[in-house]
């Protein structure tokens, strides 16, 4: 496993906002945090690499706990993507470079650029590599910040609703991305959604939070009806077009929403 949580609890000033959180992450797969709003998805992610401090329990990534790990430590180990990045007037490369500051010491080497050119190619951003980010558009800027966090070159990527500020193409294609990098890289991503079809079709382990602890975890197949209802307290119908789930909301009549 890259990356097991044992027993966390986080509080926000005195109130418990995650409590006794258990689960870990393996090599290859993607996990998704699902649960309602306020449920501490966000919360989860940041206690993962140490931007939150948990009040219990250990974060251990590639056996060795986090809180026995620098900050250059955790950041040559995982990457991190938040939901809102803000423009800075750098341009789209030097904003993918900044992905390398773990690996570098006083300069830049030759695999640095190679591997920042690299990303940008990947995801079609060569176009506008000289742009300065408070020029883009906010899914542009979300597609940079997650080039960044490719080019850091870790073990593990956790992504704060990735795909928020994106168009359907844009969310096929850097999902389809992720997928691709992380199953044939044998890394790990773990990432919090609220689109529970894009869930379905993109990620392979599934954490249902609500009350402020797990509900369920387990195969994103296994994700049935009945469960959805529990967490979100709506009825749903999940059916099959073309061989991919789709969740639809039910109305009281058992009709589709």
């Amino acid at each position: 496993m890259i990356l097991t949580v044992n027993n966390l609890s986080f509080r926000y000033h005195s109130v418990d906002t995650l409590t006794n959180i258990n689960f870990s992450v393996p090599k290859g797969k993607i996990t998704v945090i699902l649960g309602p709003n306020g449920v501490g998805k966000t919360t989860l992610l940041k206690c993962l690499n140490k931007i939150l401090h948990p009040h219990n329990g250990v974060v251990t990534i590639n056996n060795t706990a986090i809180t026995d790990m620098t900050i250059t430590d955790v950041a040559k180990q995982i990457s991190y993507v938040a939901q809102k990045n803000d423009a800075a007037r750098i341009t789209v490369f030097d904003a993918v470079l900044m992905g390398r500051l773990p690996h570098t010491r006083y300069w830049t080497c030759q695999r640095d650029l190679e591997k920042v050119n690299a990303v940008i190619q990947h995801l079609n951003l060569s176009h506008m590599e000289l742009k300065y980010l408070d020029q883009l558009s906010g899914g542009e800027l979300q597609t940079v910040a997650i080039a960044r966090a490719l080019a850091q070159e870790t073990d593990l990527l956790l992504l704060d609703e990735p795909t928020s500020s994106l168009d359907l193409k844009n969310q096929a294609r850097i999902l389809g991305l992720i997928r691709h990098i992380v199953h044939d890289h044998q890394l790990a991503a773990v990432m919090t959604m609220h689109d529970l079809n894009a869930a379905l079709r993109y990620a392979d382990h599934y954490i249902f939070l609500k009350d402020n602890t797990i509900f369920g975890t387990g195969a994103i197949k296994e994700i049935c009806p009945e469960m959805v209802e529990r967490v979100y307290g709506i009825k749903v119908d999940i059916v099959h077009h073309k061989g991919f789930p789709l969740v639809v909301p039910m109305d009281t009549d058992g009709k589709a929403a």
